[in-house]
């Protein structure tokens, strides 16, 4: 998963996600721009959805850090021999 902020309106989901060295802004599935900081695409989509009200300052948003994509790790021996014996 990327790094991204969050800030849910009553009827749109707002978010801006790290995408390589910059930042896109999202309200809703639409695209608004890609920044170069996180701050510029709150600016962003402040002018994209004036009607919102979404907070200035990016503390206010919820961050969500980058995590790793999770991975089975594969079926070990006994596992693969329990499943054939099923």
């Amino acid at each position: 998963m990327l790094a991204q902020y969050v800030y849910t309106a009553a009827e749109v989901l707002f978010r801006i996600v790290r995408h390589g060295r910059r930042w896109r802004a999202l309200l809703g599935d639409r695209e608004v721009g890609r920044y170069d900081t996180p701050e510029d695409a709150v600016h962003g989509l402040r002018e994209a959805g004036p009607a919102h009200r979404l907070p200035r300052r990016l503390g206010d948003w919820r961050f969500i850090p980058a995590a790793p994509l999770g991975h089975l790790s594969p079926p070990s021996p006994s596992a693969l021999a329990r499943l054939a014996s099923a």
